[in-house]
């Protein structure tokens, strides 16, 4: 492996997270990233977390006491991170095999770039993949990866997408404020910049389940990226796309659920 790619600081917030979080852990480690941070930022679990990373020694560095949310917990990371390279993956998801190095060496190529995303699949609780279609559909419009897409539609996935920790000092933080599109929202502000790279290839797995934070209502989901999109969309037209297509994939999701 390349000893000249840029150093990473994977983020991982977590909080009660015990059937998941060691397999989170074991996809970033055994990356075998040659200048890998890994950071875990526990909100105070008590359901054997902190003994897990114990377990660990000095491959991982962590906190754990009370936050004020997931954003919150991304931030102290952020804060604490030193690789030039930055993301975070939460405490249910995955790295694919070889995922930092495709980043790294992106980067390394690429240096006028300050984000890059790639491929992500979406998994159950038992590792399964599904939702190929919102796959499919997700990576339709990556193909393009068009800004102003963008404001219409969130294509891009947050497992697999990395950002230069400089560009922390033009932008800023995750917004505290927002429950469930703080990466949107942060995705937006990243893409005034310049648009991001493409890494045609998947580099992670989303889990979703009836319980997660994803798993939950779409609407809510829908109205705060609404209100991400209106913050900063360059003109109505693609405030008023952005909620006609919110309608029809809401439309398809009931349908699908049998609402």
């Amino acid at each position: 492996m390349n000893m000249d790619l840029p150093s990473i600081s994977i983020i991982t917030p977590t909080f009660n997270h015990i059937d998941f979080i060691r397999d989170t852990i074991e996809s970033v480690l055994d990356q075998n990233y040659p200048d890998l941070e890994y950071l875990v930022i526990d909100g105070g679990s008590i359901d054997g977390t902190v003994d897990l990373l114990k377990s660990y020694g000095d491959q991982i560095k962590w906190i754990s006491e009370k936050d004020d949310g997931q954003s919150d917990a991304i931030n102290k990371g952020l804060k604490m991170a030193r690789g030039e390279i930055v993301g975070f993956i939460n405490s249910d998801d995955l790295y694919l095999p070889g995922a930092l190095e495709k980043v790294g060496k992106y980067f390394a190529r690429f240096p006028a770039k300050i984000w890059v995303t790639g491929k992500c699949r979406t998994i159950n609780i038992h590792g399964d993949e599904i939702n190929k279609l919102v796959t499919m559909y997700k990576n339709l419009w990556l193909n393009f990866n068009s800004t102003k897409i963008l404001y219409i539609l969130n294509y891009i996935s947050q497992p697999s997408t990395f950002w230069r920790r400089d560009a922390i000092d033009q932008i800023g933080f995750l917004d505290e404020k927002l429950y469930f599109t703080m990466d949107y929202d942060y995705w937006l502000k990243l893409a005034k910049i310049n648009k991001p790279g493409v890494i045609k290839d998947y580099l992670s797995l989303f889990r979703l389940y009836p319980s997660s934070k994803s798993g939950g209502t779409v609407k809510a989901q829908f109205e705060e990226e609404l209100s991400v999109a209106c913050k900063s969309a360059p003109s109505e037209a693609l405030i008023i796309l952005h909620k006609v297509h919110n309608k029809i994939i809401a439309a398809l999701y009931s349908r699908l659920r049998g609402i």
